[in-house]
């Protein structure tokens, strides 16, 4: 039996195949497109916002994807077979109300305690219809009363992708910024920022995202912040959506570091080979301005969370069942880290990490990669290792 094709491929797929056509006229002819795509009322709107947006949406709806998968297992193993099938006639449901629930193209039990399990707003009826409905259910014999108070399957309610990405994006847009802050690249000195005290120096400087950059270590921590604060509100387990949150956010990065492309930004030391990108000379920094084409570093970041995304998706879709709550999330960090780390090998314009005032070389990106990588491997094995049966005698 072949497995159905997720609807979010239909999108996926067409967004690489755009990149992918971009970069290839960007080998042919040297041109990049205009930062600008279009300008509404005056404004700009920038191809860096709208490659972002994109991998925003669709990391999300893979994630709510994988919810609601998760949510039909847990629906699965509660709800027996012969129930789900049952037809609504069995309910001392109203044959006005049978009718709009038709509409809404929920014809058995099985459909109906699916989606009042969830959440019984999801039917979209007036409120004196929702609770006949959530009455008439209690009022069938093999209808367990805490599918209707709180079902197995609500804490991976897919709504939550989308009610928690207010938080989530917010907190991680701050956390971005302040790593940025602390920890800003040598070229930030073409405006005045040497160190963060400049930073406090001209607190201007702390909103001028044009000048400036975003972190994304801050941004994971942030991020992390507004998905803990929303969890907590609306007791869900953190791990488990910690988990699938993963697994959008590396399909998110992989179409979202495209709109460095179209900003000129985030490349690497000069080299010929054949995929190397032209740098114009407005976007060279000072000491490259001699040389034209440089390593890709931005195609670099996005093919290796592509494949962590492909990685990612296979583990959670196929293997849940082999994996403690935490591991997706920890596999992730271990691959972005390592990603990163060889990544700055040919990044420019990276922040060493000082020594007593001298500079040793090693980029700051790659000691928090480094260390974000052992602690996430270190949980694991300790406690993959508290897991082990003890043995007897």
């Amino acid at each position: 039996m072949s497995r159905r094709i997720e609807p979010y491929w239909y999108a996926i797929i067409p967004v690489l195949v755009l990149a992918g056509g971009l970069f290839a006229y960007h080998l042919a002819t040297g041109n990049t497109p205009p930062r600008a795509a279009i300008t509404l009322f005056g404004f700009p709107i920038y191809w860096y916002g709208i490659w972002i947006v994109t991998g925003i949406a669709l990391g999300a709806w893979v994630v709510a994807r994988l919810a609601t998968a998760q949510a039909r297992r847990a629906f699965d193993a509660a709800v027996p077979v012969e129930l789900r099938e049952r037809p609504l006639s069995d309910t001392p449901l109203s044959k006005e109300l049978l009718s709009s629930l038709a509409q809404r193209r929920v014809t058995t039990l099985g459909q109906l305690i699916w989606e009042v399990g969830l959440d019984p707003l999801r039917l979209s009826l007036k409120k004196p219809q929702t609770a006949e409905v959530v009455g008439s259910l209690a009022a069938v014999p093999d209808v367990a009363p805490a599918w209707l108070a709180d079902a197995p399957w609500r804490r991976w309610n897919p709504d939550h992708v989308w009610n928690s990405l207010l938080w989530i994006l917010l907190l991680g847009l701050i956390g971005a910024r302040l790593y940025h802050v602390l920890t800003p690249s040598p070229s930030m000195a073409a405006v005045g920022i040497y160190s963060p005290l400049d930073y406090f120096r001209e607190p201007l400087q702390l909103l001028n995202f044009r000048g400036g950059g975003l972190g994304i270590y801050g941004g994971l921590a942030g991020g992390l912040l507004g998905m803990l604060i929303y969890v907590r509100r609306n007791r869900l387990p953190l791990l488990g959506w910690a988990d699938l949150s993963v697994v959008g956010l590396a399909l998110g990065q992989s179409i979202g570091r495209w709109g460095n492309f179209f900003n000129q930004e985030l490349y690497g030391r000069p080299t010929d080979l054949p995929w190397a990108i032209h740098i114009d000379p407005i976007y060279r920094l000072p000491d490259y301005v001699a040389f034209e084409r440089f390593h890709p570093a931005f195609l670099y970041e996005s093919l290796w969370s592509l494949m962590t995304f492909l990685v990612l998706l296979r583990l959670a879709r196929r293997h849940t069942e082999r994996l403690m709550p935490g591991e997706l999330m920890a596999l992730y960090l271990i691959a972005y880290a390592a990603g990163r780390t060889l990544l700055e090998t040919v990044r420019l314009d990276s922040r060493a990490v000082p020594f007593f005032g001298l500079e040793t070389g090693l980029a700051v990106a790659t000691l928090v990669s480094l260390t974000i990588a052992l602690i996430a491997a270190a949980a694991v094995i300790i406690r993959r290792y508290a897991r082990r049966p003890k043995a007897v005698g």
